[in-house]
């Protein structure tokens, strides 16, 4: 049972914020490369809320961005802060890494590495169950984490479906995510019970000094009880000329009295030979499980020098 919500729940820890170089926790953040010009209206642009709510849904570029990083080599650059309970940084773990092909095939080369406290143990395994997901999601580029084709839920063992529910979250906001007992039916964002519980805001802005884009931000109306929803906040930002999806933040906080979680994360896009690419990944959080120490983490991953 323990193990069960162990790995049921861990995968909401996923979302995030973190202010890259001041390492402060629980300062959530939109998408910081983001120069937001004004609020807008968006009949005057001939949009209407259901075209955001449209795009969001039917998107499959997000995800194909992370698909796309086995076509290139580039620069990652990895950090982890743990947490004790008053906040303090407990331990820390930095990687450079350079992801390259030799003769067609993927060469992973570290630059540098640099821990302090216990992140991974001996072995190389991290200790903290957010690490271990955040690495299968996030920094196994060239493994089989993001295969070729549409994102599906389901398959493989448990531990598989509950990685696949993981990335439906992230990089599908809005659809139903099946098989989360008490939390299912609250995934489900746009739709007809949902939908209620939210406030849409729209703005207009500059995404790296010279993009032009959209911001969708969806938010929790102060009435609503903090245990009826799970996302608080979702914004996603558009490229105003694709209607191509180059950022989200998620915000998402749940307790009660068999598991708590409150996270944020950020993952932001870039474009490199016409392709997406992950340029920025950011998370903090905390989740607690019965039996199970409280873990509390911040991750910031930057991927940078795209080259084929």
């Amino acid at each position: 049972m323990n193990k069960f919500f162990l790995i049921t729940f861990s995968f909401l820890l996923f979302a995030f914020s973190l202010k890259a170089q001041q390492i402060k926790r629980f300062n959530p953040d939109t998408i910081r490369t983001i120069v937001i010009d004004s609020a807008i209206n968006i009949t005057s642009h001939k949009l209407n809320a259901q075209d955001f709510i449209d795009a969001v849904l039917a998107d499959t570029g997000f995800y194909r961005a992370f698909q796309n990083m086995k076509q290139f080599g580039f620069m990652a650059e990895n950090r982890i802060y743990t947490y004790d309970k008053k906040n303090r940084v407990d331990s820390k773990s930095y990687r450079k890494i350079k992801h390259s092909y030799i003769g067609g095939k993927p060469k992973i080369e570290y630059l540098a590495k640099v821990d302090s406290g216990s992140v991974y143990k001996n072995n190389g395994k991290p200790q903290l169950y957010t690490v271990e997901m955040f690495d299968y999601i996030f920094t196994n580029a060239y493994k089989s984490n993001f295969m070729p084709g549409a994102m599906r839920q389901g398959g493989g063992d448990k531990n598989e479906s509950y990685k696949s529910k993981l990335k439906t979250l992230i990089f599908a906001p809005g659809h139903k995510v099946t098989g989360l007992p008490f939390l299912s039916s609250k995934t489900e964002i746009f739709g007809k019970e949902m939908r209620n519980y939210y406030f849409y805001q729209f703005a207009r802005g500059k995404y790296l000094d010279s993009i032009p884009v959209y911001r969708f931000k969806v938010i929790r109306k102060p009435s609503i009880a903090d245990n009826d929803v799970v996302i608080k906040e979702l914004t996603t930002i558009f490229d105003m000329r694709t209607f191509q999806i180059l950022g989200r933040y998620v915000d998402l906080k749940y307790h009660n009295m068999l598991f708590s979680f409150d996270v944020q994360m950020n993952i932001e896009l870039n474009k490199v030979d016409g392709e997406l690419l992950p340029a920025k990944i950011t998370y903090q959080g905390n989740w607690d499980v019965p039996f199970h120490k409280t873990e509390r983490a911040s991750f910031l991953i930057v991927q940078k020098d795209y080259n084929r």
